[in-house]
């Protein structure tokens, strides 16, 4: 079996994007999302130009038993995974953090943080069975390093995603295995719907006076590091659009 790639948060946005260019890539994909009607139609759309084989799983990587019993139910061959992507995140809101809901904390932190440790935590013991030159790829943000009004848990995630990315590093040192944390601005994705609560106008206002990354430019830089040889190991890349320098300073025409 050709390489394998593993991507949580496939059904959409940064996910989506690798999705269909590892496909291009010749990979083997494992998507993995809540949606499996979106997975089915993104299989389908691969499959029409690729030669590849697709895995669709259905799960919340909220939920750790659910992580667990779908990932081991794969079979064998499909748990050789080479490259690990956690991208399944979100944000909800802007609220100020004294005004925010306790299900708006659990559903951010339940997603961001403890569904990339569930997912991590079940795939790396593969990719040491399997002794490859396995890479995770962790989608942090620029929020992780500076936070910013009414993003408070959301940036408080991310900083974790950091966190927890070096902390996979040191753990894995004695390994073949690489860790990278890729922390983006401003992405032009669905993510902002989800933050506004399907507000379309209030989600396309974020990006307006300011051309942002796409998901595919995002996939770009994943592919390249992901692509090196095996001496090479990019520990952090931050990727913003031209005319934003941090997560909070942003100059828009």
């Amino acid at each position: 079996m050709e390489k394998i790639v593993m991507i949580t948060g496939a059904s959409s946005g940064i996910g989506k994007a690798a999705a269909y260019r590892y496909g291009e890539l010749g990979y083997n994909l494992i998507l993995v999302a809540r949606r499996i009607e979106k997975l089915e139609k993104i299989k389908e759309e691969i499959l029409e130009n690729n030669k590849v084989e697709i895995k669709l799983l259905q799960l919340d990587v909220s939920k750790s038993n659910d992580v667990v019993e779908k990932i081991s139910l794969l079979e064998d061959r499909w748990k050789e995974i080479d490259i690990l992507v956690n991208s399944a995140g979100l944000a909800l809101g802007m609220d100020k953090i004294f005004d925010n809901s306790f299900e708006s904390y659990d559903n951010v932190i339940d997603v961001n943080v403890k569904g990339l440790l569930y997912v991590s935590k079940t795939v790396i013991p593969l990719m040491l069975k399997s002794k490859k030159n396995g890479y995770i790829v962790n989608i942090g943000s620029t929020a992780g390093f500076m936070a910013y009004a009414g993003g408070g848990v959301y940036c408080a995630s991310k900083a974790a995603v950091k966190t927890i990315s070096d902390s996979m590093r040191i753990d894995l040192i004695d390994t073949p295995i690489r860790v990278t944390n890729i922390a983006p601005g401003m992405v032009e994705t669905p993510f902002s719907d989800v933050r506004f609560y399907g507000d379309n106008e209030k989600a396309k206002s974020v990006y307006g006076g300011i051309e942002p990354l796409t998901p595919e430019d995002v996939v770009e830089v994943m592919t390249y590091a992901t692509s090196l040889p095996k001496n090479i190991q990019i520990c952090e890349l931050i990727v913003t659009p031209n005319k934003q320098a941090t997560g909070r300073d942003i100059y828009k025409v």
